[in-house]
């Protein structure tokens, strides 16, 4: 089996019965897909997949040896990268779905499919996917900030701090239209008034000053921009974080 390595693309495998599969031939030919193998055998499935770590393995529920519901158990048992699991089958029983989304499976596509449309459900998912992760560091980062210069994450403020820094890194210039703005879509988020989440972020700010961190908040952003005797309106610590997050990618 040749491997062929294309950074730019996401490695696929495809465990199917079928000899001649359309599947195989139009992502073989993907601008966005790299096929790094295939196999009608589940228990070469296996092997090659813990071999070959692909990003997705579109799987039929009907191999030799061992079906695709054993791969997928043999798969998440093992030491290896555990890959998007898209079923495709001609089976078409309920609870053979229902199977399926239980193991784990991002999708479960009943035969005849296009190969067309199991391309578009695969990068909704990949796509899906790398949003959730971008969401995840970005308010690990945040956190972090906070924790550093004393805001506790048990206060109301530090959600609505936190809320208002990943909103301007969407949109910067919703800190132009802070309380027409910034302050209602936060409130709205979180089933209250904008002024409570003014309040609410004063209150985080105020705590963080009286905890006297101040040395932090210049450490962070490397530079001396604030003494015990300033702090910062709500709107300048959510640009200035923002800011932040945004040059440092």
């Amino acid at each position: 089996m040749e491997k062929i390595i294309e950074r730019n693309k996401t490695k696929l495998y495809i465990a199917d019965n079928e000899e001649n599969s359309k599947i195989f031939e139009y992502f073989s030919n993907s601008e966005n897909f790299e096929v790094v193998g295939s196999a009608n055998d589940g228990q070469s499935v296996v092997q090659d997949v813990e071999q070959l770590q692909p990003d997705v393995l579109i799987l039929e529920v009907v191999l030799a040896n061992l079906d695709g519901f054993g791969v997928v158990e043999k798969l998440k048992s093992a030491n290896c990268k555990m890959p998007k699991v898209f079923f495709v089958s001609n089976l078409s029983h309920s609870g053979f779905v229902a199977k399926a989304i239980q193991s784990g499976a991002s999708y479960f596509m009943v035969k005849p499919i296009s190969p067309e449309n199991l391309e578009s459900r695969i990068l909704e998912v990949l796509d899906n996917n790398k949003s959730q992760a971008v969401d995840r560091q970005l308010d690990e980062r945040i956190s972090n900030i906070f924790i550093s210069i004393g805001i506790p994450a048990h206060i109301k403020g530090y959600q609505f701090l936190r809320e208002a820094v990943k909103l301007a890194v969407e949109e910067p210039d919703i800190i132009g239209s802070i309380t027409k703005k910034l302050y209602p879509t936060i409130a709205e988020r979180f089933e209250t008034s904008s002024s409570k989440v003014e309040r609410g972020m004063r209150h985080a700010i105020e705590v963080a000053w009286n905890r006297g961190k101040i040395e932090n908040i210049n450490n962070i952003f490397g530079l001396k921009i604030y003494n015990r005797n300033e702090k910062p309106t709500n709107g300048e610590l959510i640009a200035l974080i923002a800011d932040k997050m945004i040059m440092d990618g």
